[in-house]
């Protein structure tokens, strides 16, 4: 369902006005945004009386721009890491979890701690592989999906894995960080969970850490606020602020980054200092098209692999490049109004990778001193 206009319940609104209009004061004589309220507790007698418990009000106006995009609940945490603990939390003693073979770093370090202190088992399933993670639905306490995944940006056939029948009491979650709801809803496809690093899109501008968790499922989410409660990790007063103003132009920033994605990917894929470029709406990519076809847009990423005069020479021409970058900056992250760019398996030791692949994310700068900077400094490195 649509979100509608939270002046008028009956009024349809589309995302883009969503992010706009919602989680804003009603009252006559309020200001027309929720203000900072750097408040750990408050007078009792009333329904809030512990920040850490009850939350703010900031928090409860971003929770609700959130979840009104995914017709469901949000609930906000310290930083997507956070987010992630909290459903790990939730499953049994002698777990199995399913986890892509290409996945967030952190996610693989939270689930190969928790494998060493034998509270659970894991499995590596390739995110192309359809057929396996539908079969392993069956058996697994934990699918976690990633789509496109990070950083080599497979795309998973969520409309059948997350239509597959799944063991009782098991849990699917997706991490859309890198889609984001304007771009896909996973629990509209049956996930029981959405989970994003709002420290990217939802922030946008590289100055806060935030996760966010969505589900429709009552007891999912109070179990998921309860475990919030108990760690204590809680959002930032600041951090809340600034995510709500940084979500106002999460569509005008989107549209224009991926735009820009776009054009890069393929202006690189067919540069002469590039070996392979991956990017999800790229037709060169190495994903199948009825995963393509599933999302509406594709998203601010790309990865490619630099080309070298010799194998023993690829990752220090990657590195050259990412050190000949003028605008582009050389920074980790992403989902920002600014590009950066990074190694990754320098700087995350990610031993599936390529030595030469770069991952780029894509900003709103102007598309043609974008591919300047890139086009200069892939030129400069092989010289």
């Amino acid at each position: 369902m649509p979100p509608t206009d939270p002046k008028n319940p009956g009024l349809p609104l589309s995302i883009d006005s969503w992010v706009v209009a919602a989680g804003r004061p009603h009252q006559p004589g309020e200001p027309l945004n929720v203000p900072l309220s750097p408040a750990s507790n408050f007078l009792l007698e009333d329904a809030r009386v512990y920040s850490r418990t009850e939350g703010t009000p900031g928090w409860e106006a971003l929770e609700e721009i959130l979840g009104g995009l995914e017709d469901a609940t949000s609930l906000t945490f310290s930083s997507g890491m956070a987010a992630i603990a909290a459903i790990f939390d939730q499953l049994p003693a002698g777990a199995d979890i399913a986890l892509p073979d290409d996945c967030y770093q952190g996610v693989v370090h939270l689930a190969e701690t928790g494998q060493a202190r034998h509270r659970w088992t894991i499995q590596r399933i390739p995110l192309a592989d359809t057929a396996r993670w539908i079969e392993t639905a069956r058996t697994a306490d934990l699918l976690w999906l990633e789509s496109p995944s990070n950083p080599l940006l497979h795309v998973a056939d969520l409309d059948r894995i997350c239509a597959a029948p799944r063991k009782p009491g098991a849990i699917l979650a997706v991490d859309n960080t890198f889609a984001t709801p304007l771009n896909q809803r996973p629990l509209d496809l049956g996930a029981d969970l959405s989970v994003q690093s709002a420290t990217k899109y939802i922030g946008g501008h590289s100055d806060l850490l935030l996760g966010v968790v969505t589900a429709r499922d009552p007891q999912l989410t109070a179990a998921i606020r309860a475990s919030r409660n108990l760690n204590g990790a809680t959002p930032g007063t600041l951090e809340v602020f600034l995510a709500t103003r940084g979500l106002r132009t999460l569509a005008l920033r989107l549209e224009r980054a991926q735009s820009n994605a776009m054009a890069l990917a393929e202006r690189l894929a067919a540069h002469p200092d590039v070996t392979l470029t991956r990017y999800p709406g790229l037709s060169a990519h190495p994903t199948h098209e009825a995963a393509r076809r599933q999302l509406k847009g594709f998203g601010t990423i790309i990865s490619f692999d630099v080309a070298s005069n010799a194998a023993a020479d690829a990752a220090a021409t990657a590195n050259a490049v990412c050190a000949s970058l003028r605008l582009i900056q050389h920074a980790t992250s992403l989902g920002s109004v600014e590009s950066t760019i990074e190694r990754r398996a320098r700087a995350h030791g990610q031993q599936h990778l390529p030595p030469s692949m770069l991952r780029l994310s894509v900003g709103i700068e102007s598309l043609e001193d974008l591919w300047a900077d890139l086009d200069q400094a892939l030129r400069t490195a092989k010289s």
